[in-house]
């Protein structure tokens, strides 16, 4: 009998795939590097989905996008395996059960928060996030600050948004145009670096493999392409009509401005929601911001998931649906936050998807986009020192913002945390984990 790892397997039925989606959804921890990787043990190597060739491709262009790669990523290939409903049914699979964990887990927050136990919990998890998020930009600069040039903006960048409160999309926006002219006077200073590469292993022929013949679905027309836009945009409006209330109205132009700028991950884009969830809408507070990051942390998904943290905590504090109805007020507000910052996603793999199939070659960062990148180091940098403030000095204002006393033990938390990522590369559920249980102690035993 023939090696059935030199046979191409069979398509997977729709089911089949709605299973392995659903099954994702909850086990997608780690943040993009670490759920891309579950995707490619199981999809490349494990089922023979997919090539490793067509794979990288297929998230060399999500990487190009603003948005959560990993996410896009599951559309693409649900969409190349099931045509549109296949892509639409693998994206909404992979954040729908954090959706739901992030309501539960953010009711929980609010309505018990002053129980001890979840107070412990939180005590502990607060300085891991400032560890994770220094960590990450460290990973983020490793890759994208290659010369001075780069290094510069990312300085920049840092100094515009810490000393002048520069807004997340005017920084971006500087950065590719400094890009665009850069790339013409010293191209060679703009060249990208990093990224996911092929490990050059054969795993044995895939169903969508190099030479496999492109089905219809995934072959560029402009009628496709103007009824997909246009289909997008009548959604869009569709859902904005029904949002009468303005809280969720806001809620929906906002998170639809956030995620048309969240190029570098979502650690580049919390800032900017930051800014207008605390600063400009008021729908929660810095240190509930942290809060909600912690629990993005420790749940599957993508982590710009924190979004439905903060939907549901303006939702609720802003009572909406009156004093009697918070609940649904939150469950609102982190469902319309949810599906205004995602439904771009769609759009971009399943009008974009069929340019890309047709090119079946390497794309390559653009100038403007690597300086995107740059700048969005500083903005990650100007984020973890925005935590450490509130989780070091948790009584300070901005008044005073070094009163109220220094949380030592906190900091200590967070240097051991840092150091058991960069230096023995700890996994970051098995950190944060180690922390809460570091919080509890310090809750019941220390007071």
């Amino acid at each position: 009998m023939a090696d059935p790892a030199l046979q191409r397997p069979p398509h997977p039925s729709f089911r089949e795939a709605f299973l392995y989606w659903l099954k994702l959804g909850f086990i997608s921890f780690g943040g993009p590097a670490g759920q891309i990787a579950v995707m490619h043990q199981e999809l490349v190597e494990k089922r023979r989905w997919i090539s490793e060739q067509r794979f990288l491709h297929a998230l060399n262009y999500c990487m190009l996008l603003p948005g959560p790669e990993a996410q896009q990523l599951t559309i693409y290939i649900g969409w190349l395996l099931h045509r549109t409903w296949g892509g639409i049914v693998a994206g909404t699979l992979f954040v729908l059960p954090s959706l739901l964990i992030l309501i539960i887990l953010t009711y929980v927050y609010i309505a018990f928060g002053e129980v001890r136990w979840v107070q412990g919990i939180f005590t502990g998890i607060k300085p891991a996030v400032v560890a994770v998020v220094l960590f990450a930009a460290w990973r983020i600069g490793s890759r994208a600050l290659k010369n001075r040039v780069l290094w510069g903006l990312a300085i920049l960048s840092f100094v515009g948004i810490f000393l002048f409160h520069l807004p997340f999309p005017v920084i971006v926006l500087a950065a590719g145009i400094l890009g665009a002219i850069g790339g013409r006077i010293r191209p060679e200073s703009f060249k990208a670096g990093g990224g996911h590469g092929s490990h050059g292993k054969d795993y044995g022929p895939a169903l969508i493999d190099h030479d496999t013949p492109q089905p219809e679905h995934v072959t560029f027309k402009w009628s496709r392409l103007l009824l997909m836009v246009a289909t997008a945009l009548a959604v869009w409006g569709g859902i904005m009509a029904l949002l009468a209330n303005p809280t969720l109205h806001e809620m929906g132009i906002f998170f639809t401005k956030a995620a048309l700028v969240t190029f570098g991950g979502a650690y580049a884009v919390l800032p900017y929601v930051y800014q207008g969830g605390v600063e400009t809408f008021g729908w929660l507070t810095g240190a509930q911001m942290v809060d909600g990051l912690a629990l993005g942390e420790t749940t599957p998904g993508p982590l710009i998931m924190v979004v439905a943290f903060v939907g549901f905590v303006g939702g609720w504090t802003k009572e909406i649906f009156g004093a009697e109805s918070l609940l649904l007020a939150g469950m609102a507000g982190a469902t319309v936050a949810t599906i205004f910052t995602f439904l771009p996603s769609y759009l971009f793999i399943l009008a974009g998807g069929p340019l890309i199939e047709a090119t079946h070659g390497d794309l390559k960062f653009t100038a403007p986009l690597t300086a995107i990148t740059a700048a969005v180091v500083g903005v990650v940098v100007n984020l973890a020192v925005f935590f450490a403030w509130h989780v070091f000095w948790p009584h300070a204002s901005e008044a005073a913002p070094f009163s109220g006393g220094f949380a030592g033990l906190q900091a200590v938390i967070a240097m051991a945390a840092f150091v058991a990522l960069f230096r023995f590369k700890q996994d970051i559920m098995r950190v944060i984990g180690v922390c809460t249980v570091l919080g509890l102690i310090q809750v019941f035993a220390l007071g």
